[in-house]
């Protein structure tokens, strides 16, 4: 992508001007699991000693789009909301709202193993993205659940720019479904902490998906261009999501 092609800079329009709801969406900042290679899943570790370097990057890149939020959610483990906290007090927005359907897939027994043993023994492991992990989920699971908030925020935030602070698993997740992607053959791409996607929604279908940020495996390896715009959704299963029960009904 660098070099190759430059994009011009348009500030994205005051959300009192968007017509459809936007979702901007980033990953938390690096863990100490991260750096050295081990799953991390619904556990969590301390951040690593530079982690300001990527969250300032992302925050540059915002700033430069002139984007301004109407609430920030986030991910219920604490490397999310954490980074979400950061992005909140940039702003003065003295809320952020930590959704557990934004979780990171459950790798179960898993956590702390290295990513190589993973690879090593897991034979099914980012291939199917319906085996469950022990004591834990698939990664179809995850997506459902992370990819039908989403759209409940969309149908219940109309005209409205939310930050949403995830998991590379997440964003894969809510790409493929959005886009409609073969999902098992995404499981591999790789997610930058200086990800950002821009999901725009007209009711609960995704028109349109950008990238603002360093450049996803889904751009650099030709996956999809962008931006990428549709006219209608996916065709991924339909849930509604009943707010009283707080539960999704086929």
């Amino acid at each position: 992508m660098q070099g190759a092609r430059k994009r011009r800079i348009v500030p994205l329009a005051p959300s009192c001007y968007v017509s459809h709801m936007r979702a901007i969406v980033v990953r938390h900042y690096k863990t100490l699991l991260n750096a050295s290679d081990q799953i991390l899943g619904w556990g969590d570790a301390p951040r690593i000693k530079g982690w300001r370097a990527d969250v300032a990057k992302v925050e540059a890149a915002l700033q430069k789009h002139a984007i301004e939020f109407d609430a920030i959610y986030s991910s219920a483990l604490e490397r999310a909301r954490q980074t979400a906290m950061f992005y909140a007090r940039q702003r003065g927005i003295p809320v952020i709202h930590d959704v557990a359907d934004f979780n990171e897939v459950n790798y179960g027994l898993l956590y702390r193993k290295s990513k190589k043993w993973v690879a090593n023994n897991i034979p099914q492991h980012k291939k199917d993205p319906d085996f469950i992990y022990p004591d834990g989920e698939s990664f179809r699971q995850m997506q459902q659940r992370s990819s039908h908030y989403l759209k409940f925020l969309a149908e219940t935030h109309p005209q409205k720019t939310i930050l949403l602070v995830v998991h590379a698993g997440v964003i894969r997740g809510l790409v493929s479904y959005f886009l409609g992607l073969d999902y098992a053959a995404q499981l591999k791409r790789k997610i930058s902490h200086r990800y950002i996607g821009e999901f725009e929604f007209e009711g609960a279908n995704c028109v349109r998906y950008d990238e603002i940020g360093k450049p996803s495996g889904f751009v650099s390896e030709g996956v999809i261009d962008i931006p990428r715009v549709q006219t209608a959704s996916s065709g991924a299963v339909n849930l509604e999501f009943d707010k009283k029960t707080l539960k999704y009904n086929s």
